[in-house]
């Protein structure tokens, strides 16, 4: 017997669905069922998500200036709006979470219109377009990054840091190690589709830059797209670095934990999880991100001194070569990354955010919550 179902809504990707599956492991130690709203492309992660049934919901991204497309969207998420209220009707949640940005509008806007309360994260470190249209008429809002009494929706704010997985947590019990001398160097490599295509050209053009001696050192864990693997491979060879180079990594959290540097984009649930595991990184925000959320989310751990922040448009193959010659010759500057980074990270995210879930689904306050929270 459970305590009720809790209907978990996030979009394909991993920077939406590792929280999700953070949470889900929290909330079923609690006693909950947990349901997963989500769309195809979560198909890759369904082996490790504790979801208990997953469930497809019509969804649509309004990014585009071609008003075909926009009314197409509009039309796709009121069918969505059309099909959430649907399942909460049959399901009837204790609470409905959406973890995403416009591909999970639906559930929980439509809770709002059954009474079922509903919560959603604000992840970012400043708020999204995609995130103030159901901030308006959801119950509570579990902040990742932004101090509580900030921005537009602080009353019903709490900041409780973005969940990461087991796997992250795990992976944060390894301690630092900066390969100072000779030896072996770890570069690790990722950033989603965008940020994959990219890196598949910069990086191996700055490590063609490096003196020979620094490149012996150098081994590299590199996500590059499936249409990119093997240029990268052959690049990689041509210079004799020995280099794992995939589309995805099922174990990407040990990779990290086992890096001396890692160059990555800064969404939300990427800086938390270098936070969390505390790993120095070189970002490069997305920079068509809408909202900037991303540059956003770099300079608050930057701030901190655990990251170095640099715009796509400025990093040169010249510029990055001569940030990892630098980073390989001073590893005392990259364990005072690594330390400040673990400072800022919050791995007890998920048990909170749970705990802030189990709260409203009880018809409990944000109000109370913030001042029982432990």
């Amino acid at each position: 017997m459970t305590k009720g179902i809790i209907l978990l809504a996030a979009g394909g990707t991993g920077g939406h669905l590792f929280p999700a599956e953070a949470l889900a492991h929290e909330l079923k130690a609690s006693g909950y069922s947990v349901h997963l709203v989500t769309d195809s492309r979560a198909e890759r992660f369904a082996g490790k998500f504790p979801a208990d049934e997953v469930h497809v919901v019509p969804s649509a991204t309004i990014g585009s200036k071609n008003p075909i497309h926009v009314v197409r969207s509009l039309w796709t998420l009121w069918t969505g709006m059309r099909a959430a209220r649907r399942l909460i009707a049959r399901l009837r949640p204790k609470a409905v979470v959406g973890l995403g940005g416009f591909p999970t509008a639906p559930p929980p806007l439509a809770a709002t219109g059954t009474g079922v309360p509903s919560l959603i994260p604000g992840q970012n470190a400043v708020e999204g377009r995609a995130h103030k249209a159901p901030a308006a008429r959801v119950k509570a809002i579990a902040g990742g990054f932004p101090p509580e009494g900030t921005g537009t929706f602080a009353a019903k704010t709490v900041t409780t840091g973005n969940p990461v997985r087991p796997a992250v947590l795990e992976a944060a019990k390894v301690s630092y190690d900066a390969a100072s001398g000779d030896v072996p160097f770890h570069l690790v490599v990722f950033g989603g589709s965008q940020g994959a295509q990219y890196f598949s050209k910069a990086v191996p053009q700055a490590i063609c830059r490096l003196d020979d001696a620094l490149r012996q050192r150098l081994k590299v864990t590199q996500q590059a797209r499936p249409e990119d693997r093997d240029g990268v491979i052959a690049t990689y060879e041509k210079l004799g670095v020995p280099a794992d180079v995939s589309p995805f990594f099922t174990d990407m959290a040990e990779r990290i934990a086992s890096a001396q540097l890692v160059i990555c984009r800064s969404g939300a649930s990427t800086v938390s999880e270098l936070a969390v595991i505390g790993r120095p990184a070189i970002l490069v925000p997305y920079p068509y991100a809408l909202d900037h959320d991303q540059a956003a989310n770099a300079a608050a751990i930057a701030a901190k001194g655990g990251a170095k922040v640099i715009a796509q448009a400025e990093l040169t193959a010249e510029r990055l070569a001569g940030i990892l010659a630098d980073a390989m010759a001073n590893p005392q500057s990259l364990v005072q990354m690594a330390a400040h980074a673990r400072e800022t990270g919050k791995p007890d995210a998920a048990r909170l955010l749970a705990s802030m879930v189990e709260a409203i689904a009880s018809g409990s306050t944000v109000e109370k919550f913030r001042e029982t929270r432990s």
